[in-house]
C-alpha cells in the first residue's frame, strides 16, 4: 500500500505536522519505507511524504488535526493545523516469463509454394494485461520470437509509464485536497501526543 501525507497549501506549521505524523506512524508500523518526499520551507518540514507499507492503513485516510501553538510564530492565534492522509494507487508488476503465452503460426506472402509449410510467425500474449505482439518480418522463428518479445516489452514499458503518471497525478490531486472537520486522528502539543482516534479503524495488524 502506498500512502501519502500532505500539508496541501498549508503553512510551515502544517508542513511540520506532516513530518511529525510520519515519525509517529514509523513508531506504530515498523515496516514503513519512504518512497519520496518534498521538503518544506523550514528545516524538518515537508510539503508531502509518500511511503509504502504492508499494513492496511486505509482507516487512516482523511484529515489529521494537530493542535499546538505555532513553533514558528509564537504570537499567532491559530492553533489548529491540518494534514491529509491519502491512499495512492500502487503500481502493478508486469514481468515474469511464466506470464507469457507464445504461439507459432504460418506466414503468408510471396516466396513460392513451400512458404506456408513452415511456422515462422510468432505471437506473444502477456496474460495479466492482455497485451499482444507478433512478428513475421524475420526468416527464422527464433528471430521472430526475439522481435515479438522486444515489441511486447515496449508496450509493457509504455503501460508502466502510464501507471506511474496515474500515480503521480493522483498524488498531486490529493496534495491539494484537505477536508477540515471530523479528523481521523487528533494530536496535541509539540510532543505530538495522540489524543483522539476517529470512529474508523486504523488498520493495525
Amino acid at each position: 500500500m502506498v500512502v501519502q501525507i500532505s500539508s496541501g497549501q498549508g503553512p510551515s506549521e502544517c508542513q511540520l505536522a506532516a513530518a511529525k505524523l510520519f515519525e509517529a506512524l514509523q513508531k506504530e508500523y515498523k515496516d514503513l519505507r519512504n518512497v519520496s518526499y518534498t521538503k518544506g520551507e523550514e528545516k524538518g518540514c515537508f510539503h508531502s511524504i509518500r511511503f509504502e507499507t504492508e499494513h492496511d492503513l486505509s482507516g487512516l485516510e482523511g484529515t489529521v488535526l494537530w493542535i499546538c501553538q505555532s513553533p514558528f510564530r509564537r504570537n499567532h492565534r491559530r492553533k489548529n493545523w491540518y494534514v491529509d492522509v491519502s491512499i495512492i494507487p500502487g503500481l502493478t508488476e508486469i514481468s515474469a516469463d511464466k506470464e507469457y503465452r507464445i504461439e507459432k503460426f504460418h506466414c503468408g506472402g510471396k516466396g513460392g509454394q513451400n512458404v506456408n509449410k513452415v511456422e515462422t510467425g510468432v505471437r506473444i500474449t502477456h496474460i495479466p494485461t492482455g497485451l499482444v505482439s507478433q512478428s513475421t518480418e524475420e526468416r527464422s522463428q527464433y528471430q521472430n520470437k526475439q522481435r515479438a518479445m522486444q515489441k511486447l516489452q515496449e508496450k509493457l514499458d509504455c503501460l508502466q509509464q502510464e501507471q506511474k503518471e496515474i500515480q503521480v497525478n493522483a498524488a498531486w490531486r490529493e496534495h491539494n485536497r484537505i477536508v477540515r472537520g471530523n479528523p481521523v486522528r487528533i494530536y496535541e502539543g509539540e510532543q505530538f501526543v495522540l489524543k483522539k482516534v476517529g470512529t474508523a479503524k486504523d488498520g493495525r495488524n
